[in-house]
Parts: structure tokens; sequence; C-alpha cells
């Protein structure tokens, strides 16, 4: 069996050519504003120890942001929400039971300021569409400075999607999910699979190394 995620082409594109080439805050994803380096954002993309239960499809991969990755990372008019960006990473894991796939995206801005100006650029431009047919705005609770939701139909045949926005600090962060048949993405998953990015993210801009797994 096999899921349909056209829906999520552009998303395994940027995969593909990364590996070939609000409301109130929680103190666990908000804190210190720092921008993020190449490494950094590398280490913020969860790895296998943070994702039980899970298998990469791609690996964790960081790249300095140029013409290419603007395309990829900001495709409106005028590459719009990647200015002052200087990074772009992602990476992707699927699950067996239930099938289901989410792809893991980090822009990294120069500033705490850049990023909070892409926000709505980018979710209102672009990835608040990605879920298909009839989106409905999904409640993340207080993760990050900005967080947004929706979970919709994003196959030919009703297959369920859901996206998540959240800036933490100089970063925006995205999780991208799709599955094989209604009910099988819980929304409780999609919240802890944004939460562990956006904790990740913090870590990383605290100076530490990214540590928090999926079900912290």
């Amino acid at each position: 069996m096999s899921m349909n995620i056209h829906r999520w082409c552009a998303t395994t594109t940027a995969v593909l050519l990364l590996a070939g080439c609000g409301g109130a805050e929680s103190d666990s994803t908000t804190g210190k504003a720092a921008a993020l380096t190449k490494d950094q954002v590398r280490r913020t993309l969860p790895d296998g120890q943070a994702m039980p239960g899970w298998k990469k499809s791609a690996r964790p991969t960081a790249v300095k942001m140029d013409k290419l990755y603007r395309s990829q990372a900001c495709p409106i008019k005028d590459r719009a929400g990647c200015e002052n960006s200087r990074f772009f990473g992602a990476s992707t894991f699927r699950r067996e039971d239930p099938l289901s796939e989410v792809t893991f995206l980090i822009v990294a801005y120069d500033s705490e300021q850049a990023a909070q100006d892409a926000y709505d650029v980018l979710w209102d431009g672009y990835y608040g569409d990605r879920v298909g047919q009839k989106p409905k705005p999904l409640a993340l609770g207080p993760i990050g400075d900005e967080r947004d939701a929706r979970l919709g139909s994003a196959g030919f045949r009703g297959e369920p999607g859901a996206v998540t926005q959240i800036r933490v600090g100089t970063t925006l962060l995205w999780t991208m999910e799709s599955a094989a048949h209604e009910g099988d993405l819980d929304k409780d998953t999609i919240r802890d699979l944004a939460t562990m990015l956006a904790k990740r993210s913090q870590q990383a801009q605290n100076g530490n190394t990214p540590s928090a797994t999926l079900g912290d």
C-alpha cells in the first residue's frame, strides 16, 4: 500500500535537492533568539534517535540559502519571505503503522525581526494552503513565538494532510504530514512533532546541542 502525497511534491523536491547537492508562551520553546549556523540548523532537524517508531526517508541536511533554495523554501512571487535568510534545512521520516510521512523544514534568518517579517508572508502566501481541500485550523497550544496549523485532505482520494508553521526566535519551522487513510493523522502526534522541532530550535539558539525527542 502506498500513500498519495501529490500535494507535498514541492516539499519532497526540496528535500531531494538538499540531500542531493499567537498566544501564551512556553518556556521550553521560547527564549533567547540567536542566528544559527548551518551546522546548528542541521542538528536542529530531528535525527533517528529523536523519532522513535519512525524511519528516515531523507537524512537531515542543511544548505546555505541561494537562488535555487529560495525557490524551494519561498516559492512565491519574488521569493518573498526569504529576505535575510541564511540557511535552509529539511528531513523526512516515514512510519508504517499507521502509514504516514512527515517532512521537517527550517529557514534560519539573520535576525528575529527578519523571521517575524517573513512569518505572515509565507503562511498566507504558500504554506497555509498545503493541506488541500477544506482545511481546518488546528490549535497547537503555546508553542514558540508564533504558530499556525491546518488539517485537511492532501491527496486525490481524500487522504489526510497537516501543516504547522512556527516561529522560534530567528527561525521559521514547518512540519508537513500526510497519511494513507482518514483518521490516521492523530492531532496529538501533529502537536508533538511540531513541539519537538520548536524545542530543538530553541535549544540550538540557547547554544546547546538539540536533544528534544518525540514524546518529551
